[in-house]
């Protein structure tokens, strides 16, 4: 039996006997309610972080945000500045409104840990830190220094820790997402759709439609060649979806409309579509006389894309499931998540969170049993080696 295999072996049997302190780790944090839109939900589970962390021996500086409740940011006390950098990437907030605890419990019920926030994503940072302890505990030695950073604004699009992503991410040689893992087998996500935002505004002129039909020019009546110009750029076999979700416009129903808008989705699989969609968008003109356009937004996610050193860790995590006795499998999710981001500038898989179901949905859960191979997957790959810059 090889040395690598000795090794993930007795990471696995290590972590199996942390399942229970695991469980209670995540009842815990799924306990603090902790909703993108209140920053001061963001407090107790940040602090609870903050003491776990500290006692792996990381240094930890708090971002406060403007509109958020801020962010964490993780590097060991002793770090060699010499070392590679790989970072693991999660985030404390939920979807779900204050209360919800109320009529949706955290609560263990065979087997399976249910509530808020624990399959998305709470579960995947306790995996991550466990996985860090198993190392420390059977003194593994790190190939590149793990740092962590853990935003509360990602379930909006991670509006003010974008930029914080970027900047660090640029500084890694890769990075790990502790997205929950896609479908019932928890595939992980070696690809994500960018997603782009457009808000269309349509300005056309006011006139009484029964007294004068003809006088006026109707934004509402543009509108509708708009929208159809819009779905007609959906390519499924390219992996291109646009969808006008939003509609308004008009005062009242004897008026013919001086303002129409519309609020428009678009998920890409690669970048060069993502310009293509967003030029085509730009281009729109009018086609109903009188009337004229602007068209606001872009691009906001780029997509995670299947590039070749994505694609080799990708390998690696296969070949570290082997090791394990794990079998995975990998997907493609149409939502964006910070892997969007790190793919840019550093080798990204996601997906490495819990196995369970439910984000966003009343039946979230996390399957128990699985989190210790799942951390143990986390470990194997945080001890793979690694070669410094876009070479990886």
């Amino acid at each position: 039996m090889s040395k690598a295999v000795d090794r993930a072996r007795a990471i696995l049997a290590y972590l199996e006997d942390q399942v229970d302190a695991m469980v209670e780790m995540l009842v815990d944090l799924a306990s603090h309610e902790s909703p993108s839109d209140v920053p001061e939900s963001q407090v107790g589970v940040q602090s609870q972080l903050t003491d776990v962390l500290q006692e792996l021996d990381f240094r930890i500086r708090h971002v406060p945000g403007r509109k958020t409740g801020g962010h964490l940011f993780a590097v060991p006390i002793n770090r060699d500045r010499d070392m590679p950098v790989q970072l693991l990437v999660g985030h404390t907030d939920t979807v779900w409104p204050l209360g919800t605890t109320d009529s949706m419990p955290v609560v263990i019920e065979n087997g399976i840990v249910r509530g808020p926030g624990t399959f998305d994503m709470k579960g995947g940072i306790v995996q991550a830190i466990f996985a860090l302890r198993a190392i420390r505990s059977l003194d593994f030695e790190f190939p590149a220094t793990p740092i962590w950073f853990i935003n509360s604004d990602e379930e909006i699009g991670s509006p003010e820790s974008q930029r914080y992503m970027r900047m660090i991410s640029q500084a890694a040689v890769r990075a790990f997402i502790l997205e929950p893992g896609l479908g019932a087998e928890g595939k992980l996500k070696t690809a994500r759709k960018g997603v782009g935002r457009f808000r269309i505004l349509i300005h056309g002129e006011a006139a009484h439609s029964g007294l004068d039909p003809t006088r006026g020019a109707s934004a509402i009546q543009e509108l509708a060649n708009v929208v159809h110009q819009l779905h007609g750029l959906t390519d499924l076999e390219r992996g291109i979806t646009v969808n006008v979700g939003v509609v308004q416009g008009g005062t009242r129903v004897n008026v013919k409309a001086a303002e129409a808008e519309a609020e428009v989705d678009v998920r890409v699989a690669s970048m060069d579509d993502g310009e293509a969609v967003a030029h085509a968008i730009r281009g729109l003109t009018p086609r109903t006389p009188g009337t004229s356009l602007e068209v606001l937004g872009g691009i906001q996610a780029p997509p995670l894309e299947r590039t070749p050193r994505n694609i080799r860790l990708w390998e690696a995590a296969r070949a570290a499931g082997n090791r394990l006795g794990i079998e995975l499998e990998e997907g493609t999710s149409g939502g964006a998540s910070d892997g969007n981001t790190t793919s840019q500038y550093a080798a990204t898989l996601d997906g490495l969170g819990s196995l369970g179901d439910g984000a966003h949905a009343l039946h979230e859960h996390v399957v128990a049993k699985a989190l210790p191979s799942r951390a143990a997957l986390l470990a194997e790959l945080l001890l793979s080696p690694v070669n410094s810059g876009d070479e990886w």
